[in-house]
């Protein structure tokens, strides 16, 4: 009987083809199986909460795995697995759960930010994207508050994906100034692929007064991507909190 355990981790994007295994691309979950299999000496597959695209980054992040040794020194493998891994991903927790448990299904909800900051900034070119222009935020926040009226954001998700339903709750939604930074933040039960890049891009319109507060209430109606703005860099969204 196989144990299962789950692992909290974060992770810098940047140099990542996202979360999930993918052929000819380097993923964080590929660097993490192998390394897991290598210190455990067995075949180990981890099942991450989500996915996330291309150079997003994972303040945090959970992912489960079975393995035929049920009582692993956890931190003796925590301690092994950071000097083992890039510089990138850094594991904080593995820890017992009952076999029944799940780290995509059991969530409850995701929480991510996106940041961007107004003046160029060499420390956090990384981190975030840098816009120069001033956006009113008072009028995004107005936007935002349209996103608890719909359910389906198939105006927001990549086209093609093998998702069986366009259909999330949003919780939260909201936009601040912070300096020379602004951050929005947006909680839901789940996301779709490109989701929240692609509703940033759309506020961002608002903030220009490119479109109107009721043109935002058109375009999710319409349930068509093209209808929306463009999705704003990667390097600017974290996956923030994972609520189970």
């Amino acid at each position: 009987m196989k144990q299962r355990y789950f692992i909290e981790l974060s992770y810098k994007g940047t140099n990542y083809h996202g979360w999930q295994i993918q052929p000819n691309a380097i993923t964080v979950q590929e660097e993490i199986d192998k390394a897991l299999s290598t210190l455990l000496r067995e075949e180990i597959e981890t099942v991450g909460a989500g996915r996330t695209d291309a150079g997003v980054h994972a303040k945090f992040f959970t992912a489960h795995f079975d393995s035929e040794n049920t009582n692993i020194n956890v931190d003796n493998v925590v301690h092994r697995l950071n000097k083992f891994l890039s510089n990138d991903i850094a594991i904080s927790k593995i820890y017992k759960v009952d076999n029944s448990a799940h780290s995509r299904f059991d969530a409850l909800s995701r929480t991510y930010k996106y940041y961007i900051c107004k003046n160029k900034n060499p420390f956090n070119k990384d981190f975030c994207y840098h816009f120069p222009l001033e956006l009113d935020i008072k009028k995004i926040n107005q936007a935002c508050q349209t996103l608890f009226n719909y359910t389906d954001f198939s105006c927001f998700s990549k086209l093609h994906t093998d998702t069986k339903t366009n259909n999330c709750k949003i919780f939260q939604a909201e936009c601040v100034g912070d300096n020379d930074m602004i951050i929005f933040t947006i909680t839901a039960d789940r996301f779709l692929r490109n989701m929240v890049r692609a509703i940033v891009g759309t506020l961002m319109e608002i903030g220009q007064n490119k479109i109107t507060i009721n043109d935002f209430t058109q375009i999710i109606e319409s349930k068509n991507r093209s209808n929306a703005g463009k999705s704003v860099p990667a390097k600017g969204l974290f996956l923030e909190r994972i609520k189970y």
